[in-house]
């Protein structure tokens, strides 16, 4: 299974690059950072319809599409494990989880995505987000192959 993060914002080097590339570089094949941004100073409106177009064309043709939102679902390691279990079953062979602005995900996002995932009801930094899914795509990859690394 290929994982493709695609991004809004541009990071540089520092601790949240350097934990998301332990995990990435951990699964194979690694995982894919493809980032987008939007320089135009534009209202929050068309700023988060703008950055959901940026979002949605870089898509690989024919991955499912995880959208990372607050108001998504939540779910253990375990059940994203068995979700993505269920998805490389039925021929799915590609994933991208996109992670919106500042702002959160446009609609067109939202309309789109297979899932609307949720990390918690915190809130967190974008950067960070990176490399919790980095980790949690490596957990799963763990408990599908039966790997030690996860512990209930």
């Amino acid at each position: 299974m290929k994982y493709t993060i695609i991004a809004v914002g541009r990071w540089k080097s520092g601790p949240e690059r350097d934990l998301f590339e332990h995990f990435s570089l951990r699964l194979s094949p690694p995982i894919e950072l493809l980032e987008v941004e939007e320089r135009r100073k534009l209202s929050v409106d068309e700023l988060k319809n703008k950055e959901a177009t940026l979002l949605l064309s870089a898509v690989p043709r024919g991955a499912s599409i995880v959208a990372l939102d607050g108001g998504g679902t939540m779910l253990s390691s375990c059940d994203l494990a068995k979700r993505i279990g269920n998805w490389r079953d039925q021929g799915v062979r590609e994933i991208a989880w996109l992670i919106g602005g500042s702002n959160g995900l446009g609609d067109g996002v939202i309309a789109r995505a297979n899932l609307r995932l949720s990390l918690g009801l915190q809130t967190w930094p974008h950067l960070m987000v990176r490399a919790m899914v980095g980790e949690q795509l490596f957990r799963s990859q763990c408990i599908l192959s039966g790997h030690p690394y996860h512990r209930e």
